[in-house]
């Protein structure tokens, strides 16, 4: 199933914008991203990491008895939020990837005109 997949990616790529491919899935050709939204993504990517970390850093020196018991062990508040906390991280990541890689798109064409 891959290889099938790889050879209908192979086929949209030789077909112009919007034609109908072998798959009857229109292509839609590359996606660009204005520059203000590309950094946008990319803030927003810095921006999780330094709330995320900061948050688990709280979390883990955390005194009042939420993240941990009376024994020291973590209670079900700390692996809820530490579950929350790695998807955001990995979500964070993601968009900012995405962003970083719209914003060296679009420096990339401004060189080049």
């Amino acid at each position: 199933m891959l290889i099938g997949f790889m050879a209908r990616r192979e086929d949209r790529r030789d077909s112009p914008p919007g034609a109908a491919s072998p798959g009857n899935a229109p292509d839609t050709g590359c996606m660009k991203l204005s520059r203000p939204a590309s950094w946008f993504l990319l803030a927003f990517g810095v921006w999780s990491w330094f709330i995320w970390v900061t948050f688990v850093k709280n979390l883990w020196q955390d005194g009042s008895g939420l993240a941990f018991d009376g024994a020291g062990d973590p209670t079900g508040y700390f692996w809820v939020h530490l579950v929350l906390a790695i998807t955001s991280l990995i979500l964070g990541t993601a968009v900012g990837v995405i962003g970083l890689r719209a914003v060296r798109a679009s420096r990339r064409e401004e060189r080049e005109e």
